[in-house]
């Protein structure tokens, strides 16, 4: 799985090189990760963190979160199979 941290609105992970209004927020993505348990997830990467624009480290926090979140699903559905 890819995961590019500008597919999140800039409210809530200004520190990218492309911030484009109108993205996801940082909950509605953490859902959306919670729906791929059960999928044969092999990896992630998190792409576009650029923390020279990132003030008050919001989407280094973010990224942070999502990678974590990441892994609580790769444990869920490796104790599905």
């Amino acid at each position: 799985m890819t995961l590019d941290i500008d597919g999140l609105d800039p409210a809530f992970a200004p520190g990218t090189g492309t911030p484009v209004c109108g993205g996801m927020s940082t909950d509605l993505m953490l859902k959306v990760m919670r729906g791929m348990v059960g999928m044969e997830l092999v990896g992630m990467d998190l792409v576009e963190v650029n923390p020279a624009y990132d003030h008050g480290d919001i989407t280094s926090l973010a990224a942070a979160t999502l990678g974590l979140e990441f892994l609580y699903v790769l444990a869920a559905s490796k104790s599905i199979v």
